[in-house]
């Protein structure tokens, strides 16, 4: 496909995996704001849309890359790509980075108490919200796009954007509560292990999402 500034976000992600990576150096939202065309999405973030066509252009000529372009892929596999690499991660990684958000807390909360209290109830509720959707995705939504009905499927899949847009908004909030990621100085090895995690969470989420919305649920209710 040939990219312009008018082409949107999650077609750009969906047709050129790599550019992905120019997305999330830029802070552009490939997975919620999928639908936004390249030139809005790259004036929220004060960037022009030729360098960023550019940096793309240079990511899939440099790149010896193997990774899938799922649009090609039969939905089966999309969906078992999903759960075991996005799912069963998650519901691991979300507990873990819980207790740990708990004892930074304990050790070192007196310093900014509402700020790390927030923190850890922020984390406490997308775990809750993240695995009851994807208790829902996997009892739902993936056995009907399986059996064949993906085109009866549009109630389950407003669901399902519905609360990716509010896991987005959560996400935001988190990276906002902890300055971009960035750990002073005197951060301990846990605390910075926790910006850390939370940050690759946010990456791994974008991709999970930008999945969902903009290449399987799109291709199910055409199918």
């Amino acid at each position: 496909m040939t990219i312009t500034a008018e082409t949107s976000i999650g077609s750009v992600a969906a047709e050129h995996p790599l550019a992905t990576r120019v997305f999330a150096r830029h802070g552009i939202d490939f997975c919620c704001g999928g639908g936004l065309p390249l030139s809005e999405a790259c004036a929220a973030r004060g960037v022009e849309p030729d360098l960023v066509i550019a940096e793309i252009d240079r990511e899939i000529a440099t790149s010896a890359s193997d990774e899938i372009r799922w649009e090609d892929e039969p939905l089966a596999d999309l969906i078992e790509h999903i759960v075991r690499h996005f799912h069963g991660p998650l519901r691991e990684e979300l507990p873990r980075l819980a207790g740990m958000a708990k004892k930074v807390y304990a050790v070192h909360g007196q310093k900014d108490p509402k700020r790390f209290g927030e923190i850890v109830e922020t984390l406490k509720e997308l775990r809750t919200e993240l695995e009851a959707h994807m208790m829902k995705e996997e009892q739902v939504l993936f056995p009907m796009i399986l059996a064949g009905r993906g085109r009866m499927a549009m109630g389950p899949v407003s669901v399902m954007e519905e609360e990716h847009a509010h896991a987005g908004d959560i996400l935001r909030r988190l990276r906002q509560l902890t300055d971009q990621y960035q750990p002073p100085e005197d951060a301990c090895n846990t605390w910075r292990a926790l910006w850390a995690g939370l940050e690759d969470l946010e990456h791994q989420l974008h991709l999970h999402i930008h999945l969902e919305n903009n290449i399987l649920s799109r291709r199910a209710l055409r199918s």
